[in-house]
């Protein structure tokens, strides 16, 4: 589930059922409409934009679609003004989480975050009380059947990459933040596809819990992911 993967935000919902997928599609645009605002609208100077356009052509995003997102984030007239923010917050028996947002009120996002925390025995954090116990690296996420582990391997540590796992037919190369446009890069110059290239928070140490407690943490951030606001849901739990 999506806080149970180390890497949240490689999680492929290809699958969901309409309602999820509308859901995806409209974090997916968020996302690009942003990052166009936040930069140039050409992706190939703006990184964050290639990540993002990326990602939503790797949902089956149209083009026509992601470019009008694309317009509307460059300074279309009547796009609306979207912000980051993160949220810290806990789950029952102090678990930790952390909470991507794009929003154009923050007064509704924190009271619907406040509310679905409540009703499941969790709370808001103070700035700074759970972002400590994570790090922020660079993920690239690529098909295991495009190479095999010893190439990539030396390909991604030789380029400066931190790790490389396995993970749901992936390979999972993690790097630091100042590593991930070089690692990148190299990958792509080697004539491999990336499914995606993200920012994510990672643990710096994980919660082993029952599993009572798991069916309970997979019931919230299931609340709290279906929120149009919410991007990602980062928690600490293995």
């Amino acid at each position: 589930m999506s806080g149970h993967s180390k890497w949240s935000k490689i999680k492929r919902l290809k699958g969901a059922n309409d309602s999820k997928r509308g859901k995806l599609f409209t974090k997916l645009l968020r996302e690009v409409q942003v990052s166009a605002r936040m930069g140039v609208a050409d992706p190939k100077g703006n990184p964050r934009l290639r990540d993002a356009i990326l990602e939503a052509r790797a949902n089956n995003l149209p083009k026509e679609t992601i470019d009008r997102a694309i317009k509307r984030g460059s300074g279309s007239a009547d796009a609306e003004n979207f912000e980051e923010v993160l949220y810290e917050a806990y789950g029952a028996n102090g678990v930790a989480l952390l909470l991507e947002c794009l929003t154009n009120n923050r007064n509704r996002t924190a009271a619907e975050l406040r509310s679905i925390l409540t009703r499941n025995e969790g709370s808001l954090a103070e700035v700074g009380s759970v972002l400590w116990m994570f790090s922020k690296v660079g993920i690239i996420l690529l098909d295991r059947t495009l190479i095999s582990e010893e190439n990539l391997m030396g390909i991604a540590l030789s380029a400066g990459a931190e790790d490389l796992v396995a993970e749901n037919g992936n390979w999972v190369v993690i790097t630091t933040l100042e590593q991930l446009e070089n690692i990148r890069s190299v990958l792509e110059k080697q004539n491999l596809t990336l499914q995606s290239v993200s920012r994510a928070y990672v643990p710096k140490n994980y919660l082993n819990l029952e599993n009572s407690m798991l069916e309970k943490m997979q019931h919230l951030i299931d609340q709290l992911e279906d929120l149009d606001d919410v991007q990602t849901v980062y928690t600490n739990v293995q």
